[in-house]
């Protein structure tokens, strides 16, 4: 983490403590912050009128997830789940951002990862059986805003090498947030990712990265699970994921060569992920995919 003594991050030449740490320690992210993070990162910290859309984004995508996770049992099939999906977002007047997205274009509305899946596994007539992990990843637009979560389901019984890495994953996730506020060093997330999965005896898949979110689906900065340098402190008004991949044997993923989407293990193992929509807030965080009762 940065130091009060410091150069401050801006390139001003003065030290943080005389140049920017008075606005972040006061949580006055003005124009002149809101410039700097723009101009030097293409990061866009957001205003209270855009937080207010991300999280009502945010929420309903969290809402989505948990109506989809509990749908996923024994006998659905995968595309079941990512019909039940398609609804959910009809009701709630919103769109699949995940629909229609990059190139291939992906052709479902969430993304549904089983058991040695990383990610971006794509909805088919797959039917969940007993002892699969799956990863469901929803991601809703929202009168123009996104928000983005993710979350494991164990199916029935399950090993206990799956069991160790859906746990594993999950608390990478929650270490990594737990550290977040104000003048945290993006690198010091992968650094918590890397140090609670060593304890489990797990990799972290360094081919894909967490994103900035919120007006867009895939915005600045990018913030990588693994070990990196990537010195660039948070700020109040970041709105970002966290979605570590945890794999039980090696991190390495191969893309699929025929959907040219779907992320597997190199090793054929296990894999799992969770995910959550972060808000920097003036003295910490906040949760904007956390579930409400």
């Amino acid at each position: 983490m940065i130091s009060r003594n410091d150069p401050c991050w801006c390139n001003s030449g003065a030290k943080w403590k005389k140049c920017h740490f008075p606005l972040q320690a006061s949580g006055r992210a003005g124009p002149s912050l809101q410039e700097q993070y723009a101009k030097q990162w293409g990061i866009l910290l957001k205003t209270p009128e855009q937080i207010d859309g991300i999280r009502r984004a945010s929420q309903l995508s969290a809402t989505i997830l948990k109506k989809v996770c509990l749908m996923a049992q024994a006998g659905i099939t995968t595309n079941q789940l990512d019909a039940y999906a398609v609804k959910l977002y009809q009701d709630a007047g919103a769109i699949a951002a995940t629909l229609g997205y990059g190139s291939p274009p992906f052709s479902k509305s969430i993304c549904t990862s089983l058991n040695e899946v990383i990610c971006h596994g794509i909805p088919d007539e797959t039917i969940l059986k007993e002892g699969d992990i799956l990863n469901i990843d929803v991601t809703a637009i929202l009168d123009g805003y996104y928000g983005d979560c993710s979350a494991m389901v164990i199916i029935g019984k399950t090993s206990e090498e799956k069991k160790r890495v859906v746990k594993a994953a999950y608390d990478c996730l929650m270490s990594a947030i737990a550290i977040l506020k104000p003048g945290v060093l993006i690198y010091e997330i992968g650094d918590a990712i890397e140090s609670c999965a060593e304890k489990y005896h797990c990799s972290v898949v360094h081919q894909f990265v967490a994103h900035g979110v919120g007006v867009h689906f895939h915005e600045a900065p990018q913030v990588p699970h693994h070990a990196n340098r990537l010195a660039i402190p948070l700020a109040a008004g970041m709105t970002f994921t966290i979605e570590p991949m945890i794999n039980i044997g090696v991190p390495e993923a191969v893309i699929d060569s025929n959907d040219h989407w779907t992320a597997r293990t190199a090793d054929g193992k296990p894999s799992a992920q969770w995910e959550h929509t972060l808000l920097i807030t003036d003295t910490g965080h906040e949760i904007l995919t956390q579930p409400q009762d």
